[in-house]
């Protein structure tokens, strides 16, 4: 099915779930995992061997999260992934957070999944420091943030995105632009304040 024809049907079934239809949501699993599991190896793509969570325990949680959030008013399919790509941020930094912990001997137990896919390139540190910048940043310009919220941990193009924030298409990849460049700067201080 052409991705136009897929985006349609898959904006009016998450307005039927919205408005009640469980049928409509027994057709939207499929569509839904198919799509977070092209979101969640998008990202896990470019991450580092040896990590312990894997694509399938991503997509699950955030599907989850998604799945349970029934009072959200679903307005299209680019909306529900702008909501997916904030949910997978969040658990990647609780997951990079508690990864922290255990190797400051925190008591967390470590699950392993079955699958071969794999997480991070990144440290958990860089991650962390990666959410703590998206904040500062969106304390500066939360348009800013939501770019790179989307575009980094959500896999959305740029007219994905600019469709979630309701721009241009050409205002994001100015915005992603600056971001990226606000970005390095604030975290290559970071890195220098700290050696």
């Amino acid at each position: 099915m052409p991705l136009a024809l897929q985006s349609k049907e898959m904006t009016q079934l998450l307005i039927a779930w919205s408005n009640g239809d469980q049928a409509a949501l027994e057709q939207l699993m499929p569509l839904i995992h198919g799509e977070l599991r092209k979101l969640a190896h998008h990202y896990m793509s470019r991450e580092r061997a040896g990590h312990t969570l894997q694509t399938s325990a991503l997509v699950n949680e955030v599907y989850l999260r998604l799945i349970d959030g029934q009072s959200v008013r679903w307005e299209s399919r680019a909306h529900f992934f702008g909501i997916a790509s904030r949910a997978m941020r969040q658990i990647l930094v609780d997951y990079a957070r508690s990864r922290g912990a255990q190797k400051r001997g925190g008591d967390a137990v470590r699950v392993e999944l079955n699958e071969a896919a794999q997480l991070s390139r990144e440290p958990a540190s860089e991650i962390v420091a990666l959410d703590e910048a998206l904040n500062e940043l969106a304390e500066f310009d939360e348009r800013l943030s939501r770019v790179v919220e989307l575009r980094f941990f959500g896999g959305l193009s740029v007219e994905e995105t600019a469709d979630v924030l309701g721009v241009h298409a050409n205002t994001v990849v100015k915005d992603w632009r600056v971001a990226k460049a606000w970005l390095r700067r604030s975290l290559g201080q970071e890195a220098n304040d700290e050696g």
